[in-house]
């Protein structure tokens, strides 16, 4: 099977997708939107008319089985193509966007997909389509327990600081940086909040590690992912009650959900009463690579087995 896929940036999550793919012989072929891109300076749309021909040169090869296009911003491209049936992955910020147009766009590229999939329980109550949701892999021998004295010592932090991580960009509105700051000070212990900004992924779980608790005071999120590979650190966490949250660490040791400043103070408090880490790694079977890359493949199957003249954005639903 030789399956071309259109992006509009990488991201980690999807590069693993593409390994644990070719791992089952999949050949894969990945092209993105021309131009550079950052939050500051984001592509125009110069750059997506000149992506549209490079798509059709691709699919026009026939030597594609189909066309798997990843964020809602891909799918015109992808259901303007000809030949080949399509499966469409939403990744959360387009679906679940502040713009109007982008989620409109996400929506319409799911109803006509032959298959559309979504990755947490969060984003299928935002998206009135048939889709499959397979939930985006954690690397189990990447993020795994370290001894936080360890950690620290790898990466530089002083070893008797109490630190709380806040795992994003503090500029962004939707993470609530703020938020962060103020229930951290008001909690009854010396905590200090600290950020990571392009730190490589493959360094991640010595940050985690390296933290007494995980902190995220998001309003909104799809997921998040980082809330899964903290759990598999076997590192506590409070959160609010965003994505996925709840049902991911609701019954975990020392991982708490909290809706109000109140619930998150009380929540440091307890999990930073003594060193103790959580028992998240047992809590998340079934969130590895491999069974994404299963449910991946059981797709891509069943999208192809429809009869010849029905696979092409036809909105094929899968239970996986």
């Amino acid at each position: 099977m030789h399956v071309l896929h259109l992006i509009t940036s990488t991201r980690s999550f999807f590069e693993q997708q593409i390994s644990v793919l070719e791992d089952r012989g999949i050949e894969c072929t990945v092209i993105g939107v021309p131009g550079e891109y950052s939050a500051d300076s984001p592509r125009t749309p110069v750059d997506y008319l000149r992506f549209h021909p490079r798509v059709l040169s691709h699919v026009l090869s026939d030597e594609y089985d189909l066309v798997h296009g990843h964020y809602g911003l891909v799918a015109p491209f992808l259901l303007a193509q000809p030949t080949r049936p399509v499966v469409l992955s939403l990744w959360g910020t387009d679906l679940m966007s502040d713009m109007g147009w982008l989620r409109r766009i996400s929506r319409y590229g799911a109803r006509f997909a032959d298959a559309t999939i979504v990755p947490s329980p969060a984003m299928s109550t935002e998206l009135d389509a048939e889709h499959v949701e397979i939930p985006f892999g954690i690397d189990t021998e990447l993020f795994r327990p370290i001894p936080r004295e360890e950690a620290r010592d790898r990466i530089g932090w002083d070893t008797d600081a109490r630190i709380a991580l806040f795992p994003y960009d503090r500029s962004r509105d939707v993470k609530d940086f703020p938020r962060a700051e103020r229930v951290a000070a008001r909690a009854d212990v010396d905590l200090e909040v600290r950020t990571i900004d392009d730190v490589p992924y493959e360094a991640m779980p010595y940050y985690m590690n390296a933290s007494d608790v995980l902190l995220v005071t998001s309003t909104r999120e799809s997921g998040p992912l980082v809330v899964k590979e903290a759990a598999a650190c076997n590192v506590p966490i409070v959160s609010t009650d965003v994505g996925f949250v709840r049902e991911t660490i609701g019954d975990i040791d020392d991982c708490v959900v909290g809706t109000t400043d109140d619930e998150l103070v009380a929540g440091l408090e307890g999990v930073l009463d003594g060193a103790r880490r959580s028992n998240g790694r047992e809590a998340i079977d079934g969130l590895g690579l491999e069974a994404m890359g299963d449910q991946l493949l059981d797709v891509y199957r069943r999208v192809l087995e429809r009869p010849a003249g029905t696979a092409h954005r036809t909105g094929v639903s899968h239970e996986v």
